[in-house]
C-alpha cells in the first residue's frame, strides 16, 4: 500500500517550478498507458512553455500536450529504478483521483 505522499493527483495541481514528478501518460495509437519522468518548461530555444519529458535534451525535446498526461505524483524518496516505479493510473479519469469518488 502506498504512503499519503504517493497518491496520484490531478494534473492542475503540478508544481510548474521545474521540478521532476511522475505523470501517467495516457494510451495513444503509440501504446498502453505508462509512467514517466516529466518536469514543466518556461520554455527556451529548444521549445516553448510546457511539460517536458525528463530524458529531453537540446535538439532532442520530448513535450507532453495537457491532454496526453492523465495525473503525477511527487518522487520517491529514495532508490528510484524501473523496477521501483508505479503502476500508470488505470481508473477513470478525475474521479476517482486524490478520493474524489468516494
Amino acid at each position: 500500500m502506498m504512503d499519503e505522499p504517493d497518491r496520484w493527483r490531478h494534473m492542475a495541481s503540478a508544481p510548474k517550478d521545474g521540478s521532476r514528478i511522475l505523470v501517467t501518460v495516457r494510451p495513444s495509437e503509440q501504446g498502453p498507458a505508462e509512467v514517466d519522468l516529466a518536469y514543466w518548461s518556461n520554455g527556451d530555444q529548444f521549445g516553448v512553455e510546457g511539460w517536458r519529458a525528463s530524458d529531453s535534451s537540446p535538439g532532442r525535446v520530448i513535450e507532453y500536450a495537457e491532454p496526453e498526461l492523465k495525473c503525477w505524483m511527487p518522487m520517491p524518496s529514495a532508490n528510484l529504478n524501473r523496477t521501483s516505479m508505479p503502476s500508470p493510473w488505470e481508473g477513470d479519469d478525475t474521479q476517482q483521483l486524490d478520493g474524489s469518488g468516494i
